[in-house]
């Protein structure tokens, strides 16, 4: 099996190798991905049996969660691909200097970002179109996330340095057990104190009875250990990147924060417009009911398993074609995006097959509501035709983070987005209900890999670099 340091070798890697590496290093980010998942599953279907007021509660404000950790993810990518470029040229002790200054400027920018979010938490709901019934829960399930934000983006920062520098197994080992603790913590705080029926016996069960907030609370009590954990790895343990071996500054610098706001200011402001496209795709649904806006979020969470492999190929993606491009491997970095596209693709097509046909148990694992389970089962079923092309544009995006081209990646997801989806969702949803905002996320997503194939192939992307 060959290993990641050919690439920094000069050594010479057949297309089987290429494949071979790439599934290596895939493998493990994908059941890092399927992890991150898997407590979405986790906290959908605990709290999805405790009612449909709760689960829309939730339902509201997860876009708009997805927002605020996604820009803070955004930022950790800055640093994590000038890592993958140090490495790729055999400089570890550059590497390292990068990894403090991102310490520090991460958690300055997450700290700034839990506060707006804190400061937003209350009115958030009634903004999104929530009654009075599902506001409160809602406005405190936002509040704990984002006042966990900083702890939650030194996990990502972790996780990031850890595969940039092509360790995918510790990043994937860790995501597990937090998925184990999410499980355990939900458990025992979402629910009362009751008695369980196991193998005949009668035992009570203690529970802190929190509802929506336990669900919050148990999530991000399990992401905090996680993040606790990557850290002290890759601070103390991660050849080559373990920075307490040795005294550096944490201040940042020029040099490397103005490259860091290269790669970071596009994905974040892409990601802040798209998520704020799926928070008005929420307002779109908000007025089909509260059936509507807990089946379009359990059906957001089901669909999560198809695109779980192409985020865990695309993070691969990013290592191999940044450390290729790190030690000037231009042909190789090419060759790795196609490799890995194509791996993707084929990938999720054959989990948008398992989605279709698997959609009905999927949704009844999440929610017991009949309503509920229609409305998402059909939504599903539309949105399985779009896994192929939907996986183009995840994978090729990993690929051009790999260089640093973000700018254009990022204004293509912009406008695919704001002038297909958005409008189409519009023109629908008041003939089609549901069904129709999801026949336009459909649409939307295989014209996103279209342009995001076209743009691969051309090759303009490799002269875009940092």
């Amino acid at each position: 099996m060959p290993d990641i340091s050919v690439i920094r070798s000069g050594g010479k890697l057949t297309i089987a190798q290429q494949l071979k590496l790439t599934v290596q290093l895939s493998w493990p980010a994908m059941m890092a991905q399927l992890s991150s998942i898997m407590m979405q599953y986790i906290d959908a279907a605990m709290v999805g049996r405790l009612g449909a007021d709760d689960s829309a509660s939730v339902g509201l404000v997860s876009t708009s969660l997805w927002l605020f950790w996604g820009i803070c993810s955004a930022v950790t990518m800055g640093f994590s691909v000038q890592v993958a470029h140090s490495i790729g040229a055999g400089d570890y002790a550059r590497a390292r200097n990068i990894l403090r200054q991102g310490i520090t400027a991460c958690l300055i920018f997450s700290v700034a970002v839990a506060l707006v979010g804190a400061a937003i938490a209350w009115p958030l709901p009634h903004w999104l179109g929530g009654n009075e019934e599902v506001c409160p829960g809602a406005s405190l399930y936002f509040l704990v996330f984002v006042l966990a934000l900083p702890l939650l983006t030194m996990n990502y920062l972790g996780g990031a340095m850890l595969r940039c520098s092509g360790n995918m197994k510790v990043p994937g080992g860790l995501n597990v057990m937090m998925c184990l603790l999410d499980v355990v913590f939900n458990f025992f705080l979402i629910f009362p104190t009751r008695q369980l029926d196991i193998l005949g016996m009668q035992i009570v069960m203690p529970g802190a009875g929190l509802g929506v907030f336990g669900a919050a609370l148990g999530t991000v009590s399990a992401e905090i250990v996680t993040a606790g954990a990557m850290m002290w790895y890759l601070c103390f343990r991660q050849e080559g990147m373990a920075i307490a071996r040795e005294r550096g500054s944490f201040r940042p610098v020029r040099d490397v924060i103005r490259k860091a706001l290269r790669v970071s200011a596009p994905m974040t402001l892409e990601h802040a417009v798209i998520c704020g496209a799926q928070i008005a795709v929420t307002v779109i649904v908000a007025p089909l009911g509260i059936m509507a806006i807990a089946a379009n979020a359990f059906a957001v969470t089901a669909e999560s398993i198809c695109y779980m492999p192409g985020y865990g190929i695309g993070d691969a993606a990013t290592t191999l074609v940044g450390q290729s491009y790190g030690a000037g491997r231009l042909d190789l970095a090419r060759r790795f995006g196609y490799i890995t596209v194509a791996l993707g693709m084929v990938t999720m097509t054959v989990m948008g097959v398992v989605l279709y046909v698997c959609a009905p148990w999927v949704m009844e694992l999440m929610t017991p509501v009949g309503d509920i389970v229609s409305l998402g089962v059909r939504s599903l079923r539309i949105e399985a035709f779009a896994e192929p092309m939907f996986a183009a544009s995840i994978v090729a995006y990993g690929v051009m983070i790999g260089v640093g081209d973000t700018i254009l990646p990022a204004a293509m997801n912009f406008c695919s987005i704001w002038l297909v989806r958005l409008p189409l969702a519009a023109i629908l949803a008041p003939s089609m209900g549901l069904a129709g905002v999801w026949l336009a996320m459909c649409i939307e997503l295989s014209f996103r890999g279209a342009i995001f194939l076209f743009r691969l192939f051309s090759g303009a992307w490799l002269r875009k670099g940092l």
